[in-house]
């Protein structure tokens, strides 16, 4: 009986930057996006890890880092929850004066 020879997948270059930019978005664990992708764990692991050494730690998103967008957006909540708290305090003290 002849053996049948097993064909190992190829990935175009656009599926492993796909790949490495949704690994690399943090939005889900690396190997959770493997999952998804259908590709071994390991394998996007090797990806994500060549693509740190060739181009460092940022995320190849193009955009400000995600670290600057977390404290830009924390900043702004702060912002908001502030803005919160004074309405419902005059809100508390206009309801008094009216009583």
């Amino acid at each position: 009986m002849a053996t049948k020879k097993q064909v190992k997948p190829t990935y175009n270059l656009e599926f492993r930057e796909t790949a490495i930019k949704l690994a690399l978005a943090g939005n889900k664990s690396t190997a959770d996006v493997a999952r998804e992708l259908g590709l071994p764990a390991w394998k996007l692991y090797g990806w994500v890890q060549s693509w740190k050494k060739q181009n460092g730690k940022a995320a190849p998103t193009g955009k400000g880092s995600s670290d600057e967008e977390l404290r830009r957006l924390q900043k702004r909540n702060k912002e908001l929850e502030q803005e919160v708290d004074i309405l419902k305090k005059a809100a508390a003290y206009f309801a008094k004066t009216l009583l």
